[in-house]
């Protein structure tokens, strides 16, 4: 073991007692809010760096399981406490409020914990990774909903397109919707593959922990590669359906109130980067929703120019949104009616400032845990069908997929 790893496994508490649910946490003066983050990769800097940009915040600790992460944090957030061990940073009781930026198969775990140690929690995308975590981070939170703050990493809820989106729909201005199609593409210069990272010397099994890592994930001997490019597994990941299309899908969950679809088709293929991953680089889903709309998503890694748009086609009208969003009637039911476009600016840093305020105030955040679990489903629903080669549906009785 090396002088570094020694060194932060020394700050971790050698007793970690059980850390049962506390009321909502007592702020401090002016009502200033301790955090601390589990996961401090590439995401979890980013959003670690929103929180700290928001007024009457404080970072008072990180947790990472490789130790030059920690080293980062360090020189990033002067102060803070690290930790490789995340129940020995929630036993601090000053603190109040828990970022969570690990890869998607641990998230239940740390959101679990995270809860049950009383701390409000503000949880990366996508929120569960399978149905089975999303029932038990459901189970954790109903308990004490209402006392602590959830906030899913769904940042597209936060836009002023949201206010936008909701008057476009109001005196039945679009009519009956049908259909929803969104699209996500990209392109990345020859040779540099879609989300692929460099594996450093350094990510070997002194700096890293390993076990930790693979949490509930079936043991495999120690792999920088799929350390640093978890995106790429089907163990750790639900592919570009749990980093993009669950952004697009939770807008217009929240905007139209949609429930969990009760049939979801996914297709597609590794087409383009056979570099070891096991996600597909291009997909197309067709998500039959119950409220009688077929939401469609297609996505590919291979050419930029249809972007990342979204079209909202009712009888009376359609929604087009990308950089900006606009409504256009349909002349055939509402002649001479104006088009409009939306011009509801969103503030730096919204979603995190909302989950903030929420804590402060008790309110609902933009996009609570029951938005952040009905979109988990619709992406598992996916990523399975893909996998299964067939249409699965949700049984809502027994909340299975089927």
């Amino acid at each position: 073991m090396n002088n570094s790893r020694r060194a932060f496994l020394g700050q971790v508490a050698s007793s970690l007692g059980t850390l049962a649910a506390v009321p909502r946490n007592v702020l401090g003066a002016n009502d200033r809010i301790r955090l601390g983050i589990i996961g401090y990769g590439d995401r979890g800097a980013q959003i670690a760096q929103e929180a700290v940009g928001c007024p009457n915040t404080e970072f008072a600790a990180v947790t990472d399981i490789y130790t030059e992460q920690l080293e980062i944090a360090k020189s990033r957030l002067p102060g803070v406490k690290t930790y490789f061990d995340h129940h020995a940073m929630l036993e601090d009781k000053s603190i109040d409020a828990v970022l969570i930026a690990t890869p998607q198969h641990l998230h239940c775990e740390h959101f679990v914990d995270s809860i049950k140690a009383g701390k409000h929690v503000y949880q990366e995308k996508t929120m569960a990774f399978n149905v089975d975590h999303a029932k038990r981070m459901r189970a954790a939170y109903l308990p004490v909903k209402g006392k602590q703050t959830v906030q899913v990493g769904h940042q597209s809820c936060s836009l002023g397109q949201v206010t936008d989106a909701s008057e476009f729909l109001k005196d039945d201005k679009v009519g009956k919707i049908t259909a929803i199609d969104a699209m996500m593409y990209r392109n990345t210069p020859h040779g540099k593959p879609q989300w692929s990272r460099p594996v450093n010397a350094s990510m070997n099994p002194d700096n890293i922990l390993w076990n930790r890592f693979l949490g509930e994930a079936p043991k495999v001997p120690f792999d920088p590669n799929r350390y640093r490019n978890w995106r790429f597994f089907w163990d750790y990941s639900g592919g570009n359906v749990y980093e993009n299309m669950c952004h697009q899908v939770s807008f217009w969950y929240k905007v139209l109130g949609l429930q969990i679809p009760s049939a979801v088709t996914m297709t597609g293929g590794l087409y383009l980067w056979k570099d070891g991953r096991e996600v597909p680089d291009t997909m197309n889903v067709a998500m039959e929703q119950p409220e009688e709309i077929l939401f469609s998503w297609v996505s590919g890694f291979g050419n930029a120019s249809p972007g990342v748009t979204e079209q909202v086609l009712g009888t009376d009208g359609a929604i087009f949104k990308g950089q900006q969003i606009k409504y256009s009637p349909e002349p055939v039911n509402r002649p001479g009616a104006p088009a409009l476009t939306g011009q509801t600016q969103t503030p730096p840093r919204a979603h995190m400032q909302n989950f903030l305020d929420c804590i402060r105030t008790g309110k609902e955040t933009n996009c609570p845990f029951e938005l952040g679990y009905r979109v988990s489903i619709a992406c598992r629903m996916s990523v399975d069908s893909y996998r299964l080669k067939r249409t699965l549906r949700w049984d809502s009785q027994k909340e299975e997929i089927v």
